[in-house]
């Protein structure tokens, strides 16, 4: 809780090194607003030193995605849907040694230096590939209600491609809590309170 807008800017700083030595760089965060200037800047480096970076922010996000020259390898995205979601997740590929955390801090100056916020590694291994491929995998291929930040700091929400398939990220949540977390668990008998969707696969 002392440390993490410090260890946050390190974690990012490695994954740009990685990337400039040739290694897999990766950053994926959830978090609802992003405000900090440091922390904005340090993704900005580490875009343009070649690391891809998702960022899946509800609320206020001051960083500009897709500037060449600046976030050419930033992309920003916000879900607003039936359930407000409140988790902080944080992503690091590290060369192929994936690190993940929860978090009660969003990315904002108040959270790092005047509230007692705190970020925890996933140390087990089933927990952490499950988090990644459930919390962090369905917002990144949501094409219901996900809006698109772009470069100029307007919104955007894709229109669907004929025939696409339909991904809404809350409905797959809702899915896994249903069926005990196992997405292929056939139900009882009666009419499904909520519709039956696939999960998609892993997009990273």
């Amino acid at each position: 809780p002392f440390d993490l807008h410090e260890r946050l800017t390190q974690l990012i700083a490695r994954e740009a090194e990685n990337a400039r030595r040739g290694l897999p760089a990766r950053i994926i965060a959830k978090v609802n607003s992003l405000v900090d200037r440091e922390i904005i800047e340090a993704l900005y480096a580490a875009s343009e030193a070649g690391v891809k970076i998702d960022l899946i922010v509800r609320g206020i996000c001051c960083l500009r995605p897709g500037v060449p020259g600046v976030s050419s390898n930033i992309a920003v995205r916000s879900i607003v849907d039936r359930f407000l979601e409140h988790s902080r997740v944080f992503y690091f590929e590290n060369a192929c040694q994936p690190e993940v955390f929860l978090s009660s801090a969003d990315w904002m100056p108040r959270n790092f230096y005047r509230r007692i916020e705190t970020a925890i590694p996933i140390l087990d291994g089933n927990v952490r590939e499950r988090i990644i491929s459930e919390l962090l995998a369905a917002p990144l291929v949501d094409n219901t209600r996900a809006r698109h930040l772009q470069a100029n700091g307007k919104y955007h929400s894709p229109k669907l491609a004929k025939r696409e398939r339909t991904h809404r990220s809350q409905f797959e949540f809702i899915a896994l809590a249903a069926n005990g977390h196992d997405p292929q668990k056939k139900k009882g008998a009666g009419k499904p309170r909520y519709p039956e969707v696939k999960l998609a696969k892993r997009p990273f």
